[in-house]
């Protein structure tokens, strides 16, 4: 019998790594990708292409913080013991006696790390390093730092152009044109961590960089009519700028707006051939938008299909002023009187080129624009904010834990 050709193992390729480089396949839906990870050496070697060096005690310190953090995070979320509508598992009592990170690589590959693992053990580690990247994305976004800056430069294009009347009513309003009334102005500040991570966990692309909500504003207004004009003044007051909009991200289900485009040029020759006022004109076109019902598609798969609204995704330069400098540059002055004292040398000698006086950068921000009747049918019901957060996690969890339900013949509605 002829022995193996030594040159054959050059040509074994893992087709699951080349389903995520070159189809599109995410590592979170991964099984083996991470099988080459063989020894201790092995995975110091990938950490190291990944970005950590777990030979320096701090770095390999984060990663194990990282790793506890997992483990609490997948028991709140994913487990019934922190979520009623949790699977009704357990941890494996062996991911508690890792005090290694390495060790959770290799269990994920069935080795032997100072304690055997069986199929099921071998999962949970891969769910747990599954959940550890997801985290360490979340908290790696470097904008991240300047937040408060992109919040307000973001909201106050929106707030500069908002006005109440003596009755307290709301409107939008710029010099020069008229006030559209609004039912509601409402602001997406900042989403909280962990609805970080579980969207993340639920993405395609799970990297932070991809995330296009953590900032955003919902406007509601009192007519459908009324939402093509706000559109229309956010353009024509640059609030928004239409280079800069996202075009993946725009999703209307509010108006067809290609049936509008083709019936409203009758609305228009009646105005001028019957003179009507514009009381008459906008009742008329308000009439014919609600007629113009777009289908109910939906990209986002976790929206309830009577979802009525028009989303949006801009994107803004955003300009930062380091207030280090500022506050150094007035030390260096006081130096400068004082030239041969030792700290003056020592503070007038420092190289301040490398830390950036300003920084400027786009960030996302999302707008969501719907009238008063679809706001309320939207907030009820399978449309509310609670159930479309349940189905994230749904989501999350299947995806993550699918070799698992698989094993234990486990089904998730």
């Amino acid at each position: 019998m002829s022995s193996r050709p030594e040159y054959l193992q050059e040509y074994a390729f893992n087709w699951e790594t080349f389903d995520m480089v070159c189809s599109g396949k995410s590592s979170l839906e991964g099984n083996s990708y991470l099988g080459g990870l063989q020894s201790k050496d092995d995975v110091a070697n990938f950490l190291n292409g990944y970005g950590f060096d777990i030979s320096d005690p701090v770095e390999n310190a984060e990663l194990f913080g990282i790793f506890q953090e997992a483990i609490q995070f997948i028991r709140r979320y994913f487990l019934k013991e922190g979520n009623a509508d949790g699977l009704n598992l357990r941890l494996p009592s062996f991911l508690f006696s890792i005090t290694n990170v390495s060790d959770l690589f290799l269990a994920a590959n069935g080795k032997s790390a100072g304690f055997k693992v069986n199929t099921e053990e071998s999962i949970w580690a891969s769910v747990v390093l599954k959940v550890m990247h997801t985290i360490l994305h979340a908290d790696k976004d470097l904008r991240y730092r300047y937040f408060s800056t992109i919040q307000q430069q973001i909201f106050d294009r929106f707030y500069k152009f908002i006005h109440r009347d003596a009755d307290n009513n709301l409107f939008f309003k710029s010099e020069g044109e008229s006030s559209i009334p609004l039912v509601d102005f409402q602001t997406k500040a900042k989403k909280t961590r962990d609805s970080i991570i579980i969207k993340l966990l639920h993405k395609k692309e799970n990297v932070a960089e991809e995330l296009f909500d953590r900032i955003g504003v919902r406007i509601v207004t009192q007519t459908k009519l009324d939402t093509l004009r706000i559109i229309r003044f956010l353009i024509t007051n640059n609030v928004i700028t239409v280079n800069n909009i996202k075009p993946s991200r725009s999703q209307n289900t509010l108006i067809n707006l290609s049936e509008l485009r083709v019936k409203m040029f009758s609305i228009y020759k009646a105005a001028i051939r019957e003179e009507w006022p514009e009381e008459v004109f906008y009742n008329n076109l308000n009439k014919l938008i609600d007629e113009c019902v777009p289908g109910s598609k939906h990209d986002n798969t976790h929206s309830f299909d009577e979802y009525r609204a028009i989303h949006f995704t801009g994107r803004q330069l955003i300009k930062y002023r380091n207030p280090f400098m500022s506050s150094f540059n007035e030390i260096r002055k006081k130096a400068l009187s004082d030239r041969e004292h030792p700290l003056s040398q020592a503070l007038l000698s420092i190289d301040t080129t490398p830390i950036s006086r300003d920084v400027r950068f786009f960030y996302p921000f999302e707008v969501q624009i719907t009238d008063a009747d679809s706001h309320v049918k939207n907030t009820q019901g399978e449309a509310s904010h609670e159930e479309y957060k349940k189905s994230q996690i749904r989501s999350a969890m299947k995806r993550i834990f699918r070799p698992l339900l698989e094993l234990k013949n486990i089904a998730v509605d």
